[in-house]
């Protein structure tokens, strides 16, 4: 049953992290481009703030139940290659989202305090970039899991 339990946890936390990733950068960015750059910019970095804050309550989340599943199998030597490959994709995508989180997002923060408009544009641009790199590692990374490649 705790295995049940902490499985339901990783994967609630890999959708709000991975769902959130696809619905920001195919569905909120479409629709607020038409913006004038002082909204479109205020608002995105306002939605964004909110997200990654969710966001890392969710690395949380995904972080202590996958090592404490991986603790009640056994521990590494006790789980198939796949649990390996997902570990080392999901610790990557932690390290990307410090980055974007910590680095670029604050980049974004500062420029539209500032209300420098094409810098806010050129640092949401940064953090565009890299949420659809760990979006792509996030669909990586359930592909290994779900087929528990490479086994």
């Amino acid at each position: 049953m705790l295995l049940k339990l902490l499985l339901l946890l990783h994967v609630l936390g890999v959708l709000v992290w991975v769902g959130g990733m696809f619905f920001a950068h195919f569905a909120l960015r479409p629709a607020v481009a038409a913006l004038p750059p002082p909204e479109r910019l205020k608002l995105m970095e306002d939605v964004l703030g909110r997200f990654f804050r969710l966001v890392a309550m969710a690395v949380l989340v995904i972080l202590v139940s996958g090592f404490w599943m991986i603790g009640e199998m056994g521990g590494m030597k006790g789980v198939g290659r796949y649990v390996h490959w997902m570990m080392l994709l999901g610790l990557v995508m932690t390290a990307l989202f410090g980055h974007i989180r910590f680095v670029l997002y604050k980049r974004l923060q500062q420029a539209v305090a500032a209300a420098d408009w094409p810098l806010a544009a050129t640092a949401l641009g940064k953090v565009r970039q890299w949420v659809l790199i760990n979006l792509g590692l996030g669909v990586v990374t359930v592909v290994v899991a779900l087929l528990r490649l490479p086994t």
